[in-house]
């Protein structure tokens, strides 16, 4: 059984208040993630983020092909971090932690994700090819659409 990990950083000069407003509205979820995976909320996402929230949507991560993702929020720590797990989906184990800290001139945000392919060998085999430089490309997406919205850390 191979778990994966994927760990990204990046850090925007936003207030720590403003960040966690905006990444913890599930809402914005779509607003940093590419048109061409058909983002779309069904429900859940009407409130303020708690643990024990069901979000579920409708992606459509390749070849057009529309899968029902359903995440629970299971921890929640205000302006610090959040965790949501896929209850349903295209992972076989999908656990991905949000953390924001304050830092000279705005915030980092960290992202670690551990999940788990479905399939067995085969999930193995397609990985390095198809899962992996999905992944890649979503959070660069994401990297520059937030540098888009907010602007590009100096430092």
């Amino acid at each position: 059984m191979k778990i994966y990990t994927l760990h990204k950083k990046q850090n925007l000069p936003i207030p720590l208040k403003e960040a966690w407003q905006f990444l913890s509205d599930p809402a914005n979820l779509k607003t940093i993630t590419p048109d061409y995976m058909g983002f779309n909320i069904l429900s859940g996402a009407d409130r303020e983020m708690y643990p024990g929230q069901i979000i579920q949507y409708i992606v459509t991560p390749v070849m057009g092909i529309k899968t029902k993702w359903v995440t629970e929020i299971t921890h929640v720590r205000d302006n610090e971090y959040f965790v949501d797990e896929q209850r349903f989906g295209p992972y076989a184990l999908w656990h991905h932690k949000h953390f924001i800290k304050e830092i000279e001139g705005g915030v980092e945000m960290e992202d670690i994700i551990d999940y788990k392919i479905p399939l067995g060998w085969l999930g193995q085999l397609v990985h390095p090819i198809l899962v992996k430089p999905k992944l890649e490309e979503i959070f660069s997406y994401r990297k520059e659409k937030l540098e888009e919205l907010f602007g590009v850390y100096q430092g």
